[in-house]
């Protein structure tokens, strides 16, 4: 059970209810999101392509724009780097595809996660140089890359950097640097409005500049840069950014971009998982498409991703196909070695005593690299702690590992304070990576935790809501129009309610896992609902047995569809309202997120 947060921010939401023809309810939900007033509000449910911002706004375009140009006419031959994982892939295609459209020589190759490591590094620029390359771009990466860049300038190279990472204390020797979180020298103020854009928004607003496209132009069906927005949108889901402001924009056009794709690999990509003809959401992007992407660069190479939204040549339906059903079966291989990672990292925990730590830090040599970020999340969700997966890297007594954070812990801050420990080191405030020597791992463990200060109120998992409503008031009408809060992610997740003092009168356990159950709940005047809680439900049944007694639970699901045989209990309510469509009928069901037991019914 988590401790309950109901938003409490004010506003006249009649009034904007009334401007923006929407209800009270959605005017409050939004305005929870950060959104103030009734034309921010309009733009948040019907912004348009028209409504982002300026790409010339963001810091170090004008240089790019120029040197990229130059570059085209000239014939120079360019080369985009980019990243392993869903954004670097979709940053590089639409550098790659936007300045093939716009009569540039360029080529773009992507790092291997275990050979190369993260982003631009110097051998890449030997290689570059071998290959006559004279401008290098780089994609989601590059803001750190000091040593390649110095490199790059000595073989008499030019640099354009397109990333959006922190920035570090030193700043590249590049030719231009285009990046959204960079700091006015004389104000040290962010100047770009909204800087939490991932790299393929950069690299979707960069080609809008040089082909001097506007953004109104950009957002026309069919066109080059609506169908590049489709990566941009995929990018973006899955790199986590909130989903507010220019985000949420390119992330609703891009979907449906995606949904309609002229690109045969990406095409491919949606049929083989089942999803053609449908509409995509977030979801279909960072559980479905991403992955798939990212295990690629993950397993093998993610290359493959790019060469599979490069296909056009004549045969490209059954090569796409072909590529993306591959991918696909990547992905499915991706998630056995995930699941076994998991049971090893949470039986290491249960038998140790990492819990001691308000950070955890474990080692799993024979863990796949790529998979030590995606375990150490799953670590970070079951125990709400900081947690940092250490793996083998190949070489002798060098570990390489992945963090994911909480709120309340700056993850690139705290491993910036252990910097002297660390060979290698790079992320953000929720999410790095890192390298070190295996004999420092203990003094890592015991620093990061002795400076991180937290306390046991920071770990206590928070269910933040948005409003106390009664379940009578959940009607198909306003789960339709919670619908327009879509895209919904990071920064704008799906309404979450509290109700109270429902009983719950009987419940029944769904699948084979057990990791559905599904209740009999009545309202005080009487009224039936049905609920639905996803998870483990042995996790479930002890919740119900420590508050109530042994074999609460038990008689609960004895007694289903018998309402009020199983002395039914009573309790408040988190919930989503949500609409199950089975065998042609649709049933309002409360999705239930957190109870709060309250007694007997009696």
């Amino acid at each position: 059970m988590s401790d309950w947060m109901i938003a409490h921010r004010g506003g006249d939401f009649t009034a904007i209810a009334e401007q923006c023809h929407i209800s009270p309810i959605l005017a409050r939900i939004i305005r929870n999101r950060g959104v103030i007033g009734p034309a921010a509000t309009d733009v948040f449910l019907n912004g348009t392509t028209a409504d982002l911002r300026d790409p010339h706004l963001i810091p170090g375009m004008d240089g790019a724009v120029k040197i990229i140009r130059n570059s085209i006419s000239s014939g120079d031959r360019m080369r985009i780097i980019g990243d392993y994982d869903v954004d670097g892939i979709c940053s590089a295609y639409i550098l790659l595809s936007g300045l093939k459209s716009a009569g540039g020589d360029v080529d773009a190759i992507l790092p291997d996660r275990i050979k190369d490591g993260y982003g631009l590094n110097v051998d890449m620029i030997e290689r570059a140089g071998e290959d006559g390359v004279k401008t290098v771009i780089t994609c989601d990466n590059g803001i750190a890359a000091t040593d390649a860049v110095n490199r790059a300038k000595e073989l008499g190279m030019t640099v354009v950097v397109t990333d959006h990472h922190e920035i570090p204390s030193v700043l590249p020797d590049a030719d231009a640097i285009v990046e959204p979180k960079l700091r006015d020298d004389t104000t040290g103020e962010i100047t770009y409005q909204f800087p939490d854009i991932c790299g393929a928004v950069v690299a979707w607003k960069l080609i809008e500049a040089v082909r001097g496209i506007s953004n109104e132009e950009a957002g026309v069906r069919g066109s080059e840069m609506y169908e590049a927005m489709a990566f941009a949108a995929i990018a973006t889901v899955c790199d986590i950014m909130p989903l507010m402001d220019e985000n949420r924009i390119i992330v609703r056009y891009g979907l449906r971009a995606a949904a309609e794709t002229s690109n045969p690999g990406l095409r491919a990509l949606i049929r083989v998982n089942g999803l053609e003809g449908k509409e995509l959401s977030g979801y279909h992007a960072g559980f479905v498409i991403g992955p798939c992407l990212n295990a690629s660069g993950r397993l093998d190479s993610a290359e493959r991703a790019l060469r599979l939204f490069g296909v056009s040549d004549s045969n490209a339906g059954q090569d796409a196909e072909e590529e993306a059903g591959e991918l696909k079966a990547l992905n499915d291989s991706r998630k056995s070695m995930q699941t076994t990672g998991i049971a090893e990292a949470q039986t290491m925990i249960t038998s140790g005593d990492f819990l001691k730590d308000n950070i955890i830090v474990i080692v799993i040599k024979d863990l796949h690299q790529s998979l030590a970020g995606i375990v150490a999340g799953k670590i970070k969700e079951e125990y709400n702690r900081p947690t940092f997966v250490l793996t083998a890297s190949g070489e002798d007594g060098i570990l390489k590992g992945s963090g994911r954070s909480i709120d309340a812990y700056d993850m690139y801050e705290g491993m910036t304070e252990c910097s002297g420990l660390l060979l290698k080191f790079g992320g953000h405030r929720m999410a790095g990576g890192l390298s070190i020597k295996e004999e420092n791992v203990d003094e890592f463990r015991q620093r990061i935790n002795n400076n991180c200060g937290l306390t046991p109120d920071d770990m206590k998992k928070v269910e933040h809501l948005d409003m106390e409503l009664a379940a009578h008031c959940v009607t198909s009408e306003l789960t339709g129009e919670l619908a327009k809060l879509e895209p919904c992610g990071n920064g704008n997740k799906p309404p979450v309610f509290a109700c109270r003092n429902m009983g719950i009168e009987s419940a029944r356990i769904l699948g084979q896992s057990g990791n559905a159950v599904k209740f009999d709940l009545r309202d005080e005047d009487g009224r039936v609902f049905e609920g639905i809680w996803f998870g483990k439900s042995g996790a479930l049944a002890k919740s119900f047995d420590e508050f109530y007694g042994v074999g609460t639970f038990e008689a609960l699901t004895s007694s289903y569809g018998a309402h009020g045989t199983a002395g039914a209990i009573r309790a408040n309510l988190a919930y989503q309202p949500r609409i199950n469509s089975f065998r042609g009928r649709d049933t309002l069901q409360l999705q239930i997120k957190d109870f709060r037991f309250i007694g007997n019914m009696t």
